[in-house]
């Protein structure tokens, strides 16, 4: 990695602070690029998550799902975890946390937008930042690429029914048309463009040229990641310097889905035999969250000043030294994760 990418929590939480201090001290001009939208898709939302995801995708090879069979005890671990557990343990937490147990200390007529916000946050894994986590916990880089690709695929289809049956459950109302085009616009397209390009570079150059390529565009994912952080808490600045308590609140289903699901993930891995350079980055994809879909779709359905919007954001603030946390774990118990493997 870069020095910068090396340094990514500190330019993440200077772009936080940025941003904040922006959206309470002018608002007004947050304001009016909050109105820059169409079909309630925030426009320069979307046109940084496009920069930001886009090269990522390229990066990502479909063809590699045919090495699924390599790694398919961690494959299943992290697809369990990833579909069948942590949608619905973001709910039940948001559930309990947000809609009980913290209720009087929120304001109540935004109750049900966080507890959406929250699930929407869940209820994909991530793409992007995966490769870092795998890279500092010296993953098997072909078991993380084959399972992103995998995801990615899963996520076209899964996505949304799985929002509109948990935000059903929860008895808010799901626009479909809304939900069904930020997948459109956030998953499909994103993937079917990087792909292309993937195809046309090593076309036309081979690896070699796909590899400058990707050299070239890579600090646009960096510089996309921290403009939409600045962007984000600007819309959400006036909010969060009001509600330090709501922001803290909302943080604590959050914290306690990545360390529940990481958790859940390492220790499947370590009982099914499956080695650590594989359990290690499938912890970090079963925990880890597709913030840029979740920030992007909650805009979309509940708009930017909603309690929805708020939540994910909250995800964004917490991702970076959370799964930072996750990755020193994982590196410390390697002597503990062997010696289970070695007395099954």
């Amino acid at each position: 990695m870069s020095v910068f990418e090396r340094y990514l929590t500190i330019w993440v939480i200077l772009c936080i602070g940025l941003g904040t201090l922006l959206g309470h001290y002018i608002p007004a001009q947050f304001h009016a690029l909050a109105q820059i939208e169409i079909a309630q898709v925030n426009l320069p939302v979307a046109v940084l998550i496009w920069l930001m995801i886009i090269p990522m995708l390229t990066k990502i090879d479909f063809g590699a799902l045919h090495s699924v069979k390599e790694h398919w005890r961690g494959i299943g671990v992290t697809l369990f975890v990833n579909w069948a557990v942590k949608p619905f343990s973001m709910a039940v937490l948001a559930w309990l946390f947000v809609g009980y147990w913290f209720r009087p200390y929120l304001f109540e007529d935004q109750i049900h937008s966080y507890i959406a916000g929250l699930i929407i946050l869940a209820a994909a894994p991530c793409t992007a930042m995966v490769f870092v986590w795998s890279h500092l916990t010296k993953g098997e880089p072909h078991f993380t690429l084959s399972q992103v690709a995998l995801n990615d695929v899963i996520m076209i289809f899964a996505f949304a029914p799985i929002v509109g049956l948990l935000l059903g459950i929860s008895s808010i109302a799901v626009p479909w048309n809304t939900l069904l085009l930020s997948v459109s616009l956030y998953i499909v397209i994103p993937i079917i463009f990087a792909q292309y390009l993937r195809r046309y570079l090593l076309k036309i150059g081979g690896e070699k040229i796909l590899q400058r390529v990707l050299k070239t565009i890579s600090p646009i994912s960096i510089i996309a990641l921290l403009s939409t952080i600045v962007l984000l808490f600007g819309f959400q600045g006036s909010q969060i310097v009001r509600q330090p308590l709501v922001i803290a609140l909302l943080s604590v289903p959050i914290i306690i889905q990545v360390y529940f699901n990481s958790g859940l993930a390492y220790w499947l891995s370590r009982k099914f035999g499956v080695a650590h350079c594989v359990a290690s980055p499938a912890a970090l994809i079963g925990a880890s969250n597709f913030f840029e879909l979740a920030v992007a779709t909650a805009i979309s359905l509940f708009g930017i000043d909603s309690g929805a919007a708020l939540a994910t954001v909250v995800g964004v603030l917490i991702e970076v030294p959370v799964m930072l946390s996750v990755v020193h774990i994982v590196n410390r118990t390697k002597p503990w994760y062997q010696r289970g493997i070695a007395s099954n």
